[in-house]
């Protein structure tokens, strides 16, 4: 019997809000994780990303609110505050049939004051990073002792990220805690080791990346020269008609050049990178979620954490240097049961090598296509070598 939402045992509320949002059924890690939350166990999950983790446990963390207390009862930590802000803004989505639930997003780089002042409207669930959580626990703008609920979203890039000290720290503060829940897309030694030191009789669910849960993604590639390579990746931008992409460059140069390069042809585009002020780009960030900005050139820094369900195309303008950021760029299009391209710019003989080797590694199949005057694409015949010549003596 396929398992539905109704069947998990929702509120009135959540189903409402998750048929406004679209969706039908729970995916393999949803289906999983929320009656065990529900029955406050503790869940360790291992499923990789883009399988619906946010709601796996955003969903028994809201059906546990109680509206009337205006203690923190939930709490989410994310490694970044890309992460951070989109957690908030899907739970926040989760919320519109409900009244009196309120959710703070607190998070390192940007100014105390906001976040004193969401704080100060008492939510019941706070997503924050563990760094600037710590901060206002020293600050004594936030209390713990009403926590029920402890997630660790990302657990394994967390505590690889030296937050060890700063996780273990807040778990020990959180004296009433009746649940704990680690996601992660590997179990790492540091993950096994929290689990280890907090979990007691853990639910254990691990999500391969199975064919129905991975993106529906078609590939392909176009080679151009290295001159060709921006003027290439316009014509296919304006082409094809896609209403949201997302282009990947491996540096910041790169990725601001492309940007000024686009925007001086007419296109409606901006950039993220590490040398971009932070309030910047959430601002672009929120843009491109609302759909105000059809274009996101991004490195692959500071495009974690960003996930946005309706990506058309991926467009790797370099061809990263890592067989799973090549994974991870794509996956950001084909999510949510809808199908999507992925496009790699080709312009010299080694990112033909690396895209070769990412093929065969992740066994993918790229489709060389060409670009043709009219703007029409098809497929390129791919020549056969050619045999080599016989010397005669």
């Amino acid at each position: 019997m396929e398992v539905t939402f109704e069947s998990l045992g929702l509120s009135q509320a959540m189903l409402k809000a998750l048929e406004q949002k679209g969706y039908g059924y729970p995916t393999t890690i949803q289906a999983e994780a929320i009656p065990p939350f529900l029955e406050w166990k503790d869940v360790i999950a291992k499923a990789p990303t883009g399988t619906g983790k946010t709601f796996a446990f955003g969903i028994p963390m809201i059906e546990h609110i109680d509206p009337e207390d205006e203690g923190v009862q939930g709490l989410i930590l994310a490694p970044t505050r890309e992460l951070a802000i989109q957690i908030g803004d899907e739970l926040r989505g989760l919320l519109t049939y409900y009244q009196g639930i309120r959710v703070a997003v607190l998070y390192g780089g940007a100014g105390i004051g906001g976040q004193l002042k969401q704080l100060e409207k008492k939510p019941q669930i706070v997503v924050a990073t563990p760094g600037r959580l710590m901060d206002h626990y020293n600050r004594k703008s936030i209390r713990l002792d009403k926590v029920k609920t402890v997630v660790l979203d990302e657990a394994d890039r967390m505590l690889d990220m030296g937050f060890f000290k700063d996780v273990t720290r807040i778990i020990d503060k959180v004296k009433n805690r009746r649940n704990l829940g680690l996601f992660s897309a590997t179990i790492s030694q540091e993950v096994m080791t929290v689990s280890w030191m907090y979990q007691r009789d853990e639910v254990e669910i691990t999500v391969e990346p199975k064919q129905e849960d991975r993106p529906d993604i078609d590939q392909f590639c176009l080679s151009c020269t290295p001159l060709e390579k921006a003027e290439t990746s316009l014509r296919l931008l304006r082409t094809q008609g896609f209403e949201r992409v997302m282009i990947f460059c491996n540096t910041k140069h790169m990725c601001q050049r492309l940007c000024d390069d686009f925007q001086r042809a007419g296109l409606k585009c901006d950039c993220i990178h590490g040398d971009i002020r932070q309030s910047q780009r959430e601002k672009t960030m929120q843009q491109y979620r609302e759909g105000k900005l059809p274009v996101l050139i991004a490195t692959d820094v500071a495009s974690r954490g960003i996930d946005v369900d309706d990506v058309d195309c991926v467009l790797n303008y370099d061809i990263p240097e890592e067989n799973e950021y090549y994974v991870h760029r794509i996956g950001r299009t084909g999510r949510a049961k809808r199908k999507g391209q992925a496009w790699s710019i080709v312009s010299n003989f080694p990112e033909k090598a690396k895209l070769d080797e990412i093929s065969k590694f992740c066994n993918f199949t790229i489709k060389p296509m060409r670009l043709n005057a009219e703007g029409t694409l098809e497929e390129e015949e791919v020549k056969a070598p050619a045999p080599p010549k016989r010397r005669c003596r």
